[in-house]
């Protein structure tokens, strides 16, 4: 006989308490049966549709078959002689409630003791690389739905044993499991530590969007239109951060992964820039950044040239409209501007075989009709659509969003107070994303405050090895990556 830790009187007691909790015949995929191991009765409960029905028949016939002839104590039986490694056993009825609900099977022996096995199963498609994040050369594989998926998609590209996962429960209901992701001895620990005291400070009852709410949740996000982490269904990019010194928060259910702590520059980088030849990344990245700059001002100071010509030198005549129109040309911007977005809308929720045509449809027809019929000039178009091309180049979709908020910004500060409000509302765009530090990091390190070596290595794709320092936001607790 060993020492018991029964987490209930008996068998029958544990059954009631089940029926209490999950009320009788009301749930069709609650488990609950009476069965033996070897000679043993115990009380089998599952969540179906969870578990690999296939492993545990498999288990339970093999223990059906074959007779116990030693006089050992059924617990003795349970932890040492149950034919499968992940075994755990339960002295709280909460731990033993979640672990059953998320798919781990059920042993409950007549002295009331409560075993679990994990033969979890869970429902989801196999990796494949991300629809936002494609590349012309690297991985085709991507996250998943599936937190143990993704974890062994990142031990697989990092096999160090300092390498964590560190699970938790989050929220009350849900018990929605995350795990942060970290490599010890070179994150920062007090990084790790205001996560951890932020996750104990979190009160709700579910996350039913996963890594956006935990963003909310955690960095305190509010009206921000700006994107506190950054997300990645890449695992490659996941582990490259995670050797730079980052933390990753993953969230079951969710292809995303969420990474801090990271600035302004993290949302526009792309794995394509490392999967070329240095000058050539390095090309890639001055066109990406040409564009979100573009993408910011261009609509706003045609519309700043339009309104005030004077200002335009003579080699630069053909920069404004040669007519007005019937409509307000702010008004004709602005419909412009928002019927993209509706496009966009519209791509999203069409059936994919139909999007492609539905999307020319949208862009010819309807466009040269809204300039036939004198609804836009044809500058308007124009120059809404390059916006448009240079906003779809930036490649986190968080921040391109953002982009189109602050352009509509300048452009409505442009209309009412003319040159003054086009320069006003740059310096308040400024001062507004200088005044972000999530995670205490300025959002627009290394330029705010300036680091000259560090904005260098932003603005240049250095060769591998000469990049051989971890990002100073990090505070990694080794610089130097050899």
């Amino acid at each position: 006989m060993i020492e018991t830790k029964a987490l209930f009187p008996s068998m029958s007691v544990a059954e009631d308490f089940l029926k209490e909790k999950f009320g009788v015949n009301e749930s069709f995929d609650v488990g609950i049966m009476h069965t033996h191991l070897y000679e043993f009765p115990v009380l089998l409960v599952y969540i179906n549709g969870l578990v690999d029905g296939t492993v545990l028949t498999q288990l339970l016939t093999n223990m059906q078959q074959n007779k116990w002839h030693d006089e050992l104590d059924e617990n003795l039986v349970m932890e040492h002689y149950f034919p499968y490694h992940s075994i755990t056993q339960y002295d709280s009825t909460e731990k033993w409630l979640v672990a059953l609900l998320s798919g781990q099977v059920t042993f409950i022996l007549t002295n009331g003791s409560v075993y679990t096995i994990d033969v979890r199963s869970y429902a989801g498609r196999s990796p494949e690389e991300p629809d936002n994040e494609k590349v012309v050369r690297g991985s085709r594989d991507g996250f998943t739905e599936n937190i143990i998926q993704n974890t062994s998609l990142i031990r697989r590209r990092i096999r160090d044993t300092d390498l964590r996962f560190e699970l938790h429960q989050v929220t009350t209901l849900s018990q929605t499991d995350m795990a942060i992701t970290y490599i010890k001895g070179i994150a920062n620990e007090d990084n790790l530590a205001q996560i951890r005291e932020r996750l104990k400070q979190i009160k709700h009852d579910g996350f039913t969007m996963t890594d956006k709410a935990l963003e909310e949740w955690i960095f305190k996000q509010g009206f921000h239109p700006l994107p506190f982490v950054r997300f990645t269904e890449r695992p490659d990019i996941a582990a490259a951060h995670l050797l730079e010194g980052h933390i990753l928060m993953i969230v079951d259910t969710s292809p995303s992964v969420i990474i801090v702590p990271t600035t302004l520059f993290h949302h526009l980088q792309h794995a394509e820039e490392y999967r070329e030849a240095p000058i050539i990344g390095t090309l890639v990245r001055w066109m990406r950044y040409g564009g979100v700059f573009l993408s910011l001002l261009l609509l706003p100071f045609w519309y700043l040239m339009s309104k005030h010509p004077e200002l335009l030198p003579k080699t630069l005549d053909f920069f404004g409209p040669k007519e007005f129109g019937e409509i307000p040309l702010l008004l004709q911007i602005i419909i412009a501007d928002v019927g993209i977005e509706f496009m966009r809308l519209a791509a999203i929720h069409t059936p994919t075989p139909l999007s492609t045509a539905m999307g020319i449809v949208a862009a010819l027809v309807i466009g040269q009709m809204a300039v036939d019929v004198g609804l836009f000039i044809p500058e308007v178009v124009l120059y809404t659509a390059i916006t448009a091309i240079f906003t779809f180049a930036i490649p986190s979709y968080e921040l391109s969003i953002a982009t189109k908020i602050f352009r509509t910004f300048i452009i409505l500060s442009t209309a009412l107070l003319g040159v003054n409000g086009f320069f006003i509302a740059l310096v308040c765009l400024v001062w507004y994303v200088c005044s972000l530090k999530p995670l205490n990091v300025p959002y627009l390190w290394p330029l705010v405050p300036f680091f000259p070596k560090a904005f260098l290595r932003i603005l240049i794709r250095y060769p591998m090895p000469v990049d051989s320092k971890r990002p100073f936001i990090t505070r990694a607790l080794v610089r130097k990556r050899s």
